[in-house]
C-alpha cells in the first residue's frame, strides 16, 4: 500500500517526453493531474502523474501497463480517452484526453440539477457505461467527481477502469484495496466521499461486476436530481452502513421526476444484486423514452377509461389512510449531534497561502482556500466537501490573499487581485473586475440585492454594485477614537444592516459594530456590539430574527445569541473551539448559513526569513519565525536588517533589528501603535518608519543605537509609508494613502525647510518608490495600464529642492510586477512578477537610459503583499536575496469541519 502524499511532481514549463507541462488541474487519490501541450501533435492533454511508491512497484506497473492498453482501446465520445504512458527517470505518468469544464460534483454543489438536464447527462453516462461493459471493462469508482460536464452539457467520464488497474492484486476487490479509499484514507473527508457510491457487494468485500457500476449510476442520478447523496453518514463506517441497511429518502426527489425515472432509480439501487437492473442498456432505453416523450406503458387512452372506477376507489382508500396518518401524533425525531472531521492538504501538492485565507460557501457545500500548487503560484482552490479533489480556479492568481468572500448563491468568489476587486465563477471562467482598490481589501460581504461591501486597510468600509462600478464610502474612521481601519463586514439577514470590525490603536476601542446601508458614513452606529480583535460572522437559526454571532477572543471561538431584528445580543456565549489560528485580524473560521462550520487550529500562518542565491537555492535562515513579515530592509553594509513583523500572539506590528553576525533579533519600536516600513539612513545610524498612534500613519525617526526615543518627522491627515532614503541623505521617498482614492509618491527633503512635495500625483495608484543608488532615478509601481507594472522616471531636484516625475518614463516589467529593488551599482533592477517569480532586468543610464529584457531568476516563496509593503531585499552585489518563506508546520495545518454545530448549543 502506498502513501498518497508522495508523488513525483512536475513543475510548470518542464517536459515529459513530447509533453510540456502548462498548469495544474487537480490532485486526488490516484495522482496529480496537469494540463500539458503535446508538442508533436499540437494539442492539449491531461497528464496524470502516478504516485511515487506505486510507480516504483515494477510488478504493479507491468500490470497497470496491460490494463492501460485495454482501456486505451475504448473509443466513445463520453469516455475520456487514454493516449499512452510516459516514463522519465522516476516519473510515471498517464497521458489522457483533456476534458474541459467542471466536474459533475462541482455542478451538484450549486444545487439540484433540473430534471430534464439531469436526465440528458444521465443518458450519456448510461450510454458510455453500456459501451464499456460490452467491452468487458467496469469503472468501479463512478461518482460525480469522475464526470466532467462541458458548457453544452456533453459528458466525459474520467478514470475509467483505473480503480482495477491500480489494485494491489487483480483479485482484490475489497475496501482495503480500493485505490481511492485506501490511498486517500489519511485525508479526512475523502474516504467518506467514495464510500457513498459503493455497492453493497463492494462494501462486503465481495467480487464485483458491471452491476456495481449500475448501483453507482443510480447514486449519481439520485444526487443530480436531489442535490444530496443517496447514502451518507458522519463517518466512513456510517456511510457503508447506510449503503448496506438504509433506503434513499425518496421524498427528496422533485415532484417533476417522471415515474419511469423513479422506477429506474429503484431498480438501480436494489441491494440484492440479483434483483438489481442487470444491464446499462436498459437504463439508456428508459431514459431515452422519457426524454423523447414516449407514453408510459399502461396509460393509453382505452386502458385509462377501463381503470377509472378502480383508480377512484383506490384514491378513496388512500385519502382515508392519509387522514389517519396525518392525525396520528408525529414520533419524536431522533436527537442530532454535531459531527467533526478534518480535511488535510496533500503534502508536496499544494501549500496554503501565508494569510491562511479560506471561506466556506453559503450553502455549506464547497470550501475555497488560497494556496500555491506545485508551480508555486498562489490561486484560489475549491474543494466540494463531498469530493475527493481540490481544483484551482484559473484566473484567480494573486500573491495577495486577505480573506475573500462568496456570492449569496455560492456561484462566485470575490477576491483582492492587487489593486482590483474581482469576482470569478466557481464553475470556471474568466475573472471580472468589480472595482479599483486603493489599498488592500480585508474581508467583504455580498447581499442578495447585488450590493458588495468590503473593508480597506487605509480607511472605512466601501460599497459597490456586484455588477461593477465605482466604489463609494460606507463608513469613515473616527480620529477621536484613534481608529486605523474598518474591516471584515458581514451582512445580516435583512441585507441592509451588517456587522464589521472597527480597529483602533487603542485596544479598548477595537470591536465589532453594527452598520447600515441606509446611514451616512458619519452617522453609522457607534455603539460596540462586542469587544474583540477579530472579525465576526452572523449565522441565522431557524427563526429568521435570531441566530448566533460567532466571535473569537484569544484564540477561542464563541457563539453568542443575537437578535437580528433588534440588533442586540440575546444571551450568553458558548465555546465552540479553542486554539484557533489567526492572521492579523482574520481568525481562521468560516460558517455557512445551513449549519456547517470550518476552522483551522494552531498558531496561524508562520514565516521564516531565508537567504537565496540567484538560482533560488536556499542558503540559510535569519532570525526567528514570525506570524508575518511586512517589510524587510537591509542595512547599507548588509550586516543588519530592519523588519516589520507581526507575531502570532500580538495584533500589532513592530520593527525589529536583526544582527546577522550574532544571530540576534532586537525589538526596535515600542508602545501600543503599529510600526511598519522601516528604511535605513545611508550611514546606517538612523531608521525612519511609519506609525499610527493618532490614527493615520505618520513618519518617525529613531537612532539605531536606541539612545533616544523616536521623534516625529512628518504629520499630516493622510497615511504615509516610507519606501526609500536617497544615498546622499537629502531626500526621503514615501507613499501617501488614506484620505484620497489613489496612492501617490511624495518626497520629504531632510535638509532646509523640510517641506514635502509630490513627485507623482495622478489618477492612478503609484507606490513602492525606490531611489537609484545615484539618486537620479526612481523606480516605482503604477496601475495606469490596468494592472501593476514597474516604471522608472528621472529624479532631478531643482534649486528649490523640489522635483516632479516629468521628463519621461520607462516600462521595466513585462506582464506585471511589484516591489522593485536596485542593485548597489544601479545596473540591475529586480522585482516580483504576478506569478511570484523573482525577475532581473539589466539597466544602463549612460549616455541614455536603456532597459534590457526581464529574466527569471527563480520562483520566490509565496509573498503576501502586492501593494505598499516590501517584504524582501537584495544585497548590494545582487547575489543574495532575503525573503520570507512559509514554515512547513503552518502550511499544512488541516481544516476541521463541523456539521450541525448548532445542535451542540442546546446542551
Amino acid at each position: 500500500m502506498y502513501n498518497p502524499r508522495h508523488y513525483m511532481s512536475l513543475s510548470i514549463g518542464s517536459r515529459l517526453g513530447p509533453y510540456e507541462i502548462l498548469a495544474p488541474i487537480g490532485a486526488g487519490g490516484m495522482g496529480e493531474v496537469f494540463r500539458a501541450r503535446d508538442t508533436n501533435l499540437g494539442r492539449d492533454v491531461a497528464i496524470k502523474v502516478l504516485p511515487d511508491l506505486f510507480a516504483r512497484d515494477t510488478a504493479r506497473m507491468a500490470r497497470f501497463g496491460r490494463e492501460a492498453k485495454l482501456l486505451a482501446s475504448l473509443n466513445h465520445t463520453s469516455i475520456a480517452s487514454i493516449y499512452g504512458l510516459e516514463t522519465s527517470d522516476d516519473t510515471r505518468a498517464l497521458v489522457m484526453e483533456l476534458a474541459e469544464g467542471p466536474t459533475l460534483a462541482d455542478r451538484i454543489a450549486q444545487g439540484p440539477i433540473p430534471v430534464e438536464e439531469a436526465l440528458r447527462i444521465a443518458k450519456q453516462m448510461a450510454d458510455a457505461l453500456e459501451y464499456a461493459h460490452e467491452h468487458g471493462i467496469i469503472h468501479r469508482d463512478l461518482k460525480p467527481a469522475n464526470v466532467k460536464v462541458a458548457a453544452d452539457d456533453t459528458v466525459k467520464i474520467l478514470d475509467f477502469g483505473l480503480a482495477k488497474a491500480m489494485e494491489t492484486d487483480l483479485s482484490a476487490a475489497d475496501i482495503a484495496n480500493s485505490p481511492t479509499l485506501s490511498h486517500m484514507a489519511t485525508q479526512a473527508g475523502v474516504l467518506l466521499g467514495t464510500a457513498a457510491y459503493m455497492s453493497p457487494e463492494q462494501a462486503k468485500a465481495k467480487p464485483v461486476d458491471r452491476r456495481a457500476d449500475i448501483w453507482a449510476f443510480g447514486c449519481v442520478l439520485y444526487e443530480m436530481l436531489t442535490g444530496k447523496m443517496a447514502f451518507c453518514g458522519e463517518t466512513v463506517t456510517d456511510a457503508l452502513a447506510a449503503v448496506l441497511k438504509n433506503e434513499p429518502d425518496w421524498s427528496q426527489l422533485p415532484a417533476a421526476t417522471p415515474p419511469h425515472v423513479r422506477v429506474l432509480l429503484g431498480r438501480c439501487l436494489q441491494k440484492d444484486v440479483r434483483r438489481r437492473l442487470q444491464a446499462m442498456g436498459d437504463a439508456r432505453i428508459a431514459l431515452d423514452e422519457v426524454l423523447s416523450g414516449a407514453p408510459t406503458p399502461g396509460v393509453a387512452v382505452p386502458l385509462r377509461r377501463r381503470v377509472i372506477p378502480w383508480a377512484l376507489g383506490l384514491l378513496a382508500v388512500a385519502i382515508a389512510g392519509f387522514a389517519g396518518w396525518i392525525l396520528k401524533p408525529a414520533p419524536e425525531p431522533p436527537p442530532t449531534e454535531p459531527v467533526r472531521f478534518q480535511i488535510a492538504l496533500p503534502e508536496q501538492q499544494m501549500t496554503l497561502a501565508p494569510t491562511g485565507a479560506f471561506a466556506l460557501s453559503p450553502d455549506g457545500r464547497q470550501l475555497a482556500f488560497a494556496a500555491s500548487g506545485s508551480d508555486g503560484v498562489q490561486r484560489i482552490w475549491v474543494r466540494a466537501l463531498g469530493s475527493l479533489e481540490a481544483r484551482p480556479l484559473p484566473g484567480s492568481e494573486s500573491p495577495l490573499f486577505p480573506p475573500f468572500f462568496w456570492s449569496p448563491d455560492s456561484r462566485f468568489i470575490a477576491f483582492d487581485a492587487g489593486g482590483k476587486l474581482k469576482k470569478i465563477p466557481v464553475s470556471g471562467g474568466p475573472a471580472e473586475t468589480i472595482c479599483d482598490l486603493s489599498g488592500r481589501a480585508p474581508g467583504g460581504s455580498w447581499n442578495r440585492d447585488g450590493v458588495i461591501i468590503f473593508g480597506t486597510n487605509t480607511g472605512g468600509l466601501m460599497q459597490v454594485s456586484a455588477a461593477g462600478g465605482l466604489a463609494s464610502p460606507l463608513t469613515t474612521l473616527d480620529p477621536s477614537r484613534r481608529e486605523t481601519t474598518h474591516a471584515f463586514p458581514s451582512f445580516l439577514p435583512d441585507g441592509r444592516h451588517f456587522i464589521y470590525l472597527r480597529r483602533s490603536s487603542t485596544p479598548e476601542n477595537t470591536g465589532v459594530y453594527v452598520g447600515s446601508l441606509d446611514a451616512k458614513p458619519e452617522e453609522q452606529l457607534s455603539k460596540p456590539l462586542v469587544e474583540t480583535q477579530s472579525g465576526s460572522v452572523y449565522v441565522p437559526s431557524v427563526d429568521a430574527d435570531s441566530g448566533q454571532l460567532l466571535i473569537v477572543r484569544d484564540g477561542t471561538l464563541l457563539a453568542q445569541p443575537f437578535d437580528a431584528r433588534r440588533l442586540e445580543l440575546a444571551g450568553d456565549a458558548v465555546t465552540l473551539a479553542e486554539g484557533l489560528g489567526t492572521f492579523f485580524n482574520f481568525a481562521f473560521f468560516s460558517a455557512s448559513t445551513n449549519g456547517v462550520l470550518v476552522y483551522r487550529a494552531g498558531g496561524g500562518s508562520s514565516q521564516q526569513l531565508s537567504w537565496y542565491d540567484r538560482q533560488g537555492k536556499a542558503l540559510g535562515t535569519a532570525g526567528e519565525p514570525a506570524n508575518l513579515f511586512f517589510t524587510v530592509d537591509l542595512s547599507p553594509d548588509g550586516t543588519h536588517a530592519a523588519v516589520s513583523r507581526i507575531d502570532a500572539l500580538d495584533q500589532n506590528r513592530f520593527v525589529w533589528l536583526l544582527d546577522f553576525s550574532r544571530g540576534t533579533s532586537t525589538r526596535f519600536t515600542f508602545g501600543s501603535a503599529s510600526a511598519v516600513d522601516a528604511v535605513w539612513s545611508p550611514d546606517g545610524s538612523r531608521i525612519i518608519f511609519a506609525s499610527g498612534p493618532d490614527g493615520a500613519y505618520n513618519l518617525f525617526q529613531k537612532l539605531v543605537s536606541g539612545a533616544r526615543d523616536e521623534e516625529l518627522l512628518l504629520k499630516s491627515p493622510e497615511g504615509k509609508l516610507p519606501t526609500s532614503w536617497s544615498r546622499d541623505g537629502r531626500f526621503l521617498l514615501y507613499t501617501t494613502v488614506g484620505t484620497k482614492a489613489k496612492n501617490d509618491l511624495w518626497v520629504l527633503p531632510l535638509e532646509g525647510d523640510k517641506k514635502p512635495f509630490p513627485f507623482l500625483r495622478t489618477d492612478f495608484n503609484e507606490d513602492n518608490g525606490r531611489f537609484s543608488p545615484d539618486a537620479r532615478w526612481i523606480a516605482y509601481v503604477s496601475d495606469e495600464s490596468g494592472h501593476r507594472e514597474i516604471y522608472v522616471r528621472p529624479f532631478s531636484p531643482d534649486s528649490n529642492g523640489t522635483a516632479s516625475g516629468a521628463g519621461g518614463k520607462w516600462l521595466i516589467s513585462n506582464a506585471g510586477g511589484t516591489n522593485p529593488r536596485w542593485r548597489g551599482d544601479g545596473r540591475e533592477l529586480y522585482y516580483i512578477a504576478p506569478d511570484g517569480k523573482l525577475m532581473a532586468v539589466e539597466v544602463t543610464t549612460n549616455p541614455v537610459f536603456r532597459v534590457g529584457v526581464p529574466k527569471v531568476l527563480f520562483q520566490a516563496p509565496p509573498l503576501v503583499s502586492y501593494l505598499s509593503f516590501s517584504q524582501w531585499d537584495v544585497t548590494a552585489d545582487g547575489k543574495r536575496f532575503l525573503l520570507p518563506a512559509p514554515t512547513a508546520q503552518s502550511a499544512q495545518v488541516p481544516f476541521t469541519v463541523v456539521l450541525n454545530w448548532q445542535a451542540g448549543l442546546k446542551k
